[in-house]
C-alpha cells in the first residue's frame, strides 16, 4: 500500500534512537500517522514542526499498519511565526483540535481552512476571528455544527443576536429577550453583519461553550491552556 499527499504537521513523538512518529493532517487521507526514519536528525527536526506544510509519501505492507513516511518540506510556517506568541499558541491549539478528528477520515475542507489559518496566525487583526470560524468548522466536522442562518423560534433571519445553548441555533433579539440571560451572544461577523468591538470575545465564548459541552467534556479533556492564552492575547491585542 502506498500514496503521496500534501500534509500539515500536527506533531511528532520519538521512536527508538533516531526515528519519529509523525502525525499529520493530509489533504486526501485525513489525520494520518507514519514512522519517519531519521526523524530526529538535525536535518529533519526543523521540517517536522507543527504547522509546517510537507509532501508525504506513505508506504506499508498492510493498509491498517503504521507504515513509513518519506517527507519533503514544502513550506516552513514556523520560521515565519516564531516571533509571535499569538501565532505559536494558535498553531498548538489548532493542532490539538485537529487531533480530535478520527484517524484516516478525509476532511479536505478542514485541511484548506487549517492552511489558510496558518497563513494568517501572525496577524492579530485577522487570526482571532479566523480561529473562531475554525473552531466552528471543527465542531461541524465532528457532528456538532451550529445553525446560525435563521431564528429557531420565528424562522426569520433578522436581528439575530443570540444562540441557544441547548440547540445551537440562532435566536433573534425579540424572541430571545425573555431568555437573554440564558442565551449565548452571537457575534455579527459570523452572519455577515460586520465586526463589533466585542465580537471576538463573543465568538470565543460561543465556540468554547460548545467545544466544552460536546468535545472536551465528554472526553474528560480540560480546556487547552494554549487556547486560553491565544484568547487572552487576542483580547489584549484587540
Amino acid at each position: 500500500m502506498q500514496w503521496t499527499d500534501e500534509g500539515i504537521v500536527l506533531g511528532v513523538r520519538r521512536h527508538g534512537e533516531t526515528g519519529a512518529v509523525l502525525e499529520a493532517l493530509t489533504r486526501e487521507h485525513g489525520r494520518h500517522l507514519g514512522l519517519v526514519h531519521g526523524g530526529r536528525s538535525r536535518r529533519m527536526q526543523p521540517v517536522l514542526q507543527p504547522g509546517n506544510r510537507v509532501r508525504l509519501a506513505w508506504r506499508a505492507r498492510l493498509d491498517e499498519a503504521l507504515g513509513t513516511y518519506r517527507v519533503e518540506p514544502e513550506e516552513s510556517a514556523v520560521s515565519r511565526l516564531i516571533g509571535s506568541s499569538l501565532a505559536l499558541y494558535g498553531v498548538t491549539h489548532m493542532a490539538g483540535l485537529l487531533r480530535l478528528l478520527p484517524e484516516r477520515d478525509p476532511h479536505p475542507a478542514l485541511y484548506e481552512a487549517a492552511r489558510i489559518l496558518i497563513e494568517t496566525l501572525d496577524d492579530p487583526d485577522i487570526a482571532p476571528p479566523l480561529m473562531v470560524r475554525f473552531e466552528l468548522a471543527v465542531l461541524a466536522e465532528l457532528g456538532f455544527g451550529l445553525d446560525l442562518g435563521a431564528c429557531a423560534a420565528t424562522g426569520s433571519n433578522d436581528a439575530l443576536i443570540y444562540v441557544s445553548p441547548r440547540t445551537g441555533r440562532a435566536v433573534s433579539a425579540s424572541a430571545g429577550e425573555p431568555y437573554r440571560d440564558r442565551l449565548l451572544p452571537l457575534p455579527g461577523f459570523l452572519i455577515g453583519a460586520g465586526m463589533g468591538p466585542d465580537d471576538v470575545t463573543k465568538g470565543f465564548t460561543l465556540t468554547g461553550y460548545f467545544l466544552s459541552q460536546h468535545i472536551w467534556g465528554p472526553r474528560a479533556l480540560p480546556v487547552p491552556e494554549e487556547r486560553a492564552r491565544f484568547v487572552a492575547l487576542s483580547q489584549r491585542d484587540g
